[in-house]
């Protein structure tokens, strides 16, 4: 019988030294790992999880934890994993439209868990394999092997983070997984060698099916951190030889003095996505490494779109070409017509790493999947002469001002380049004669918020220092500034949050 995933996870495995996890207290064997994710595999079943059915997790990342997803892969239960930020009634939607037969929480949680449940079975795990979870799998007899799925069989549901409206359940296959990360093994180059530094969440697409499922299928080992810490990543790189990141890990990294060649000198690849990367942060990230950061693009729906080579050219402020096997387009959003060379359009993308739809939406799948499997991205992107894509924005974030068109990725980047600016964050809001009005939210660099004439940076200084950079009309007609920009767990900026805080500002 055959579990593409979970066959092609072995394969991987067997390829390795028998290692999966560089642990503080020593390495986690492959025997270990799968071990456990038989065991919990064998209490899945013994709850009555059938293939297809949901087993819905909210909790901290753990080794345990990655088993659990294992375990739903060779079971054929469809893996839900769950932010740890949501709350209790954000939850009781997840649990409401997925309808999961199995529902996991940290054991600190069980008392949230257990009014969650209608019909669930509610288990507990924690950090260091507490819980019920564990303790019902250390008695269970392991599972052997795997039980038999087809690569169009669903593997994952992963809800969007639902900042415009209704959160959507992305329905993800065994092929959508396996595809994907058999792509990113071979376009960037992973081995049985390499010790990937994981300081990602699992309960996303970037820590869970980027960053695990690669390891897992070449053979390489994990250096499983539960977050980012500072102390703890510097700790730990002189292992890697890899490390994925959203960047806000390697601005943190840049501030710290200990970061430098020497620390990471044995180090191949620096991988970032999730959110965009500054041209800054890639310039000085090279200067004081010596190594360019490869940026890619990737979506909850698709997986990996783009890359930037490994091999190639990496071009700081864009998200490379497509993928192989992935195909992307720029069209026009009401016709849907492919539009030229660097002209601006929402990106579509098609390949075997696209989800099949959204969960209970059929309406919505209809919208955003188009009949020719081409899958809206909802995303505004240039592609140039030589494929590479860059991301202008979102097309929920395009400002239309006195009838124009103004893209807030395009002044974002001229503000940041400002002395006195750490970054920026541009949005339109309603504005009674233009329709919408630019606004720039601004957070001032460490140092003391200077502007080129050495004086304290303010609203007027920063406008003035666009004049002859930037259209009159792209010019904010308000600036503020805050400490920090709102970001999710993924280092998104929440640009929902900066537009209702404004809303009405001109009002």
């Amino acid at each position: 019988m055959s579990n593409p995933l979970f066959d092609a996870m072995i394969r991987g495995r067997a390829a390795g030294n028998g290692e999966l996890f560089v642990d503080a207290d020593g390495p986690v064997s492959d025997d270990a790992f799968f071990d456990v994710s038989a065991r919990i595999a064998s209490v899945l079943l013994d709850l009555g999880v059938t293939p297809g059915e949901r087993v819905a997790v909210q909790v901290h990342k753990s080794i345990e934890a990655l088993a659990l997803y294992v375990a739903c892969v060779r079971t054929g239960a469809v893996f839900l994993p769950l932010n740890t930020a949501y709350t209790e009634t954000e939850l009781r939607y997840f649990i409401d439209d997925a309808t999961p037969r199995v529902l996991i929480v940290d054991p600190e949680a069980v008392a949230m868990g257990e009014r969650l449940a209608t019909t669930q079975s509610v288990l507990t795990l924690g950090t260091g394999g507490e819980g019920s979870l564990m303790a019902r799998a250390s008695s269970a007899t392991p599972l052997t092997g795997a039980l038999a799925r087809e690569p169009g069989d669903l593997a994952a549901i992963l809800y969007t983070s639902g900042t415009t409206g209704r959160s959507k359940g992305a329905m993800l296959t065994q092929n959508n997984l396996l595809s994907n990360a058999q792509t990113l093994v071979d376009y960037w180059q992973f081995d049985a060698q390499d010790v990937l530094l994981h300081a990602l969440p699992i309960f996303h697409t970037h820590g869970l099916f980027v960053a695990s499922n690669v390891i897992l299928l070449c053979g390489g080992r994990m250096i499983f951190l539960p977050g980012f810490n500072i102390e703890a990543v510097l700790a730990a790189l002189p292992a890697a030889t890899t490390m994925m990141g959203v960047p806000t890990f390697y601005t943190r990294l840049l501030a710290e003095p200990r970061f430098n060649r020497q620390l990471v000198s044995q180090l191949r690849l620096f991988i970032s996505g999730s959110a965009p990367l500054l041209a800054e942060t890639h310039r000085e990230f090279e200067a004081r490494t010596g190594h360019r950061i490869l940026e890619r693009y990737g979506m909850t729906e698709t997986n990996m779109n783009t890359s930037n080579p490994y091999v190639g050219e990496r071009i700081a402020g864009t998200v490379g070409p497509a993928l192989p096997g992935v195909e992307v387009r720029v069209c026009d959003p009401e016709s849907h017509e492919p539009l030229g060379t660097n002209e601006v359009g929402i990106l579509q993308v098609r390949g075997p790493n696209v989800f099949i739809g959204y969960w209970q939406m059929p309406e919505k799948t209809k919208e955003e999947l188009l009949a020719d499997g081409f899958f809206i991205t909802g995303d505004l992107a240039t592609i140039d002469e030589a494929g590479y894509v860059t991301i202008v924005g979102r097309a929920k974030d395009l400002i239309i001002s006195g009838g124009y068109n103004i893209y807030p990725k395009e002044i974002e980047l001229v503000i940041d380049d400002l002395p006195g600016v750490a970054e920026s964050a541009v949005i339109g809001v309603p504005h009674p004669d233009f329709g919408e009005a630019v606004v720039a939210v601004v957070v001032r660099s460490t140092a003391a918020g200077m502007d080129a004439s050495g004086e304290a940076l303010d609203a007027a200084g920063l406008v003035e220092q666009l004049v002859g950079k930037l259209a009159r009309f792209k010019q904010p007609k308000h600036v503020e500034f805050i400490d920090q920009l709102p970001r999710n767990t993924m280092g998104k900026v929440q640009k929902n949050l900066l537009r209702d805080r404004w809303e009405d500002l001109f009002s």
